[in-house]
């Protein structure tokens, strides 16, 4: 019975059998056949109670807390005797980490996951696949976010009646904080992720979008991205949840399906490789697969609580089935990581303008004007269903593409603390030199451009850099830090560490203070200097005039005039516009 969640909701509100009141492992989902869901005290009694009715085969236990002060829950569930990430690690079990309610709004996870852990404990589905492995869920990720609890917090989702909301009480978004780490929600994630190494995670999510028939995507990684030989793995998982919810009566899809033009059917789709801000752009640096599972806001939640079982359950049954393979060609990967010095890495990807048509099922729909925006808006009409062929860019190639450093890279003493509190974070292997360094033979990085980002993302002024490493010396006081590139999490040190990397420590702003002027020459000053430089230096004057013949703009800026001088004069801050952390040839 593959189904039996539904069937509880759709069917009767009262637990089915005797176990189920004494603990009681019902939900108040169940009993409202799936028009509501409960509060997070729910949680915290079910977690308890699941642990008190199947000792051998749940721990439950705390990973974090919340800034509200909220316990942050997580069950252990296995029949194979591994309820910690010591037992799994040394029984070799592996784990799928589930994870319900990143963003508290889109909660099927959560009661999706107890209704299957129920089954699954109670032998109705999926006999002898916890035998195999260990399900570690987390029900809900972003509790404070879960307790911002009312109606509308999803306006485009149909159920329950009240639900949480995006943010965490902080207001960060947490699949947009996997690097970066901002939130101590997500510093406890890590922490449990850096404990048990799932093989797998699953990111539970509801999507938004338009009105179509489809009712779940699955999308995740390494697929596109990451280490070629581990996508095999990520392909397969991909592949067997969508074919197994098709035979479950679900209409999946294995793309994100957002429109390429906003609100415009007829643009047809673009498949993306997500940076590591995201779940499922985080994991693949890290060698593991994640797979984010999507149901479709349109769809009733009884429906799509239930494709959310199946998915997990699904997952479930494929890692029984090819977990041993799969954590192979994760180790695997981990040794080729740990050999990337000197070879290229790509630090994103992007979409070719390649594309495909695909049938799409849809509804049929109408473009009319609006007295209320003054443009042209879409009417779906949900009565008569209508294949959509529409276009499908889903070719993804690497982006900016860099050389890997031959031996790792330098954090200066003065930046340790904050660089070295982020590595922490992700279990990333670095050592503090104890001695000072004099000369180092390093690579610097000097900007050419600087963009800083008009308005803040997450609490942050981003940026965006260009430049080039060079050859360049430098003298290190002891403190500094060494992160080898030898390790593992190789692709993950360089997406934290890269000043181009989408998600890296510079790009969200971390380093802005080394890209802003700190010293200023002033204007009476400059035009003093500017007139003894050019009259020491004739080469000086014939740049200078050559400038102000081929470049317009320069003629016509009286500051950038100013400024071409000071660039040149022994005043000039050579501190600016330098990325202060180095790469290095030397292990230390």
């Amino acid at each position: 019975m593959r189904h039996g969640i539904l069937a509880l909701a759709l069917l009767t509100a009262a637990p089915t059998i005797a176990m189920a009141a004494k603990p009681n492992l019902g939900t108040v989902a169940e009993r409202s056949g799936y028009q509501q869901t409960g509060r997070y005290d729910e949680v915290i009694a079910l977690c308890a109670a699941f642990q008190q009715a199947f000792p051998q085969a749940v721990r439950c236990f705390d990973f974090g807390t919340s800034p509200q002060g909220r316990p942050m829950k997580a069950l252990a569930v296995s029949t194979s005797g591994a309820l910690t990430a010591d037992d799994a690690r040394a029984k070799g079990v592996p784990v799928v980490l589930a994870q319900g309610g990143i963003h508290a709004g889109e909660i099927d996870g959560k009661d999706a996951g107890f209704g299957l852990l129920r089954d699954l404990l109670q032998g109705k589905v999926g006999k002898g696949l916890l035998d195999k492995q260990v399900l570690l869920f987390v029900p809900v990720f972003n509790v404070d976010g879960h307790e911002n609890f009312k109606a509308w917090n999803r306006p485009n989702q149909r159920g329950p009646a009240e639900m949480g909301f995006r943010v965490t009480a902080q207001r960060y978004n947490l699949n947009r904080d996997y690097v970066k780490a901002d939130a101590p929600e997500m510093q406890a994630m890590l922490a449990l992720v850096n404990a048990w190494d799932p093989l797998a995670t699953l990111d539970l999510h509801v999507t938004d979008g338009a009105k179509f028939r489809h009712d779940i995507s699955v999308t995740g990684d390494p697929v596109n991205v990451g280490d070629t030989a581990l996508r095999e793995a990520g392909k397969a998982l991909k592949a067997g949840i969508i074919a197994k919810l098709k035979t479950q009566g679900s209409l999946p899809v294995d793309f994100y399906p957002s429109f390429a033009g906003y609100d415009d059917p007829a643009s047809g789709f673009v498949e993306t490789a997500y940076t590591p801000r995201f779940s499922s752009g985080y994991f693949p640096l890290r060698n593991r697969l994640v797979m984010l599972i999507e149901t479709h806001s349109w769809k009733t939640y009884p429906e799509r609580v239930r494709s959310t079982y199946n998915a997990v359950l699904d997952t479930l049954e494929l890692v029984a089935q090819h977990g041993r393979q799969w954590r192979q060609l994760e180790l695997d990967a981990d040794t080729r990581a740990a050999q990337l010095a000197g070879k290229p890495v790509a630090l994103d990807y992007k979409t070719t303008e390649e594309k495909r048509i695909i049938d799409f099922l849809g509804y049929a729909y109408k473009r009319v004007p609006s007295t209320i925006s003054g443009t042209d808006m879409v009417v779906y009409d949900e009565r008569t269903p209508q294949l959509w062929m529409l276009p499908l860019r889903d070719t993804i190639v690497p982006g900016i593409t860099v050389i890997a450093p031959k031996a790792g890279y330098l954090v200066p003493a003065e930046y340790a603390a904050q660089v070295g509190a982020v590595l922490r974070l992700h279990g990333i292997e670095f050592r503090t030199l104890a001695t000072s360094q004099a000369n180092a033979e390093v690579e610097s990085f000097t900007a050419d451009s600087v963009k800083f980002a008009a308005a803040p993302s997450e609490g942050h002024q981003r940026t965006t850099l260009t430049g080039n490493w060079k050859p360049a010396s430098a003298n290190l006081v002891a403190g500094a830090l060494f992160v080898p590139i030898a390790q593992a999490k190789a692709r993950l040190v360089m997406a934290i560490l890269e000043p181009q990397a989408p998600d890296s420590i510079a790009a969200w702003g971390g380093f802005n203070n080394s890209f802003e002027r700190k010293e200023y020459m002033e204007s009476y000053v400059a035009e003093e200097q500017a007139r003894l430089m050019l009259a020491k230096d004739s080469a000086l004057q014939a740049e200078f005039d050559k400038q102000l013949k081929d470049d317009p703009e320069f003629t016509k800026n009286p500051m950038a005039r100013l400024d071409f001088f000071a660039r040149r004069h022994p005043a000039w801050d050579l501190g600016y516009n330098h990325y202060p952390v180095l790469r290095t040839g030397t292990t230390y």
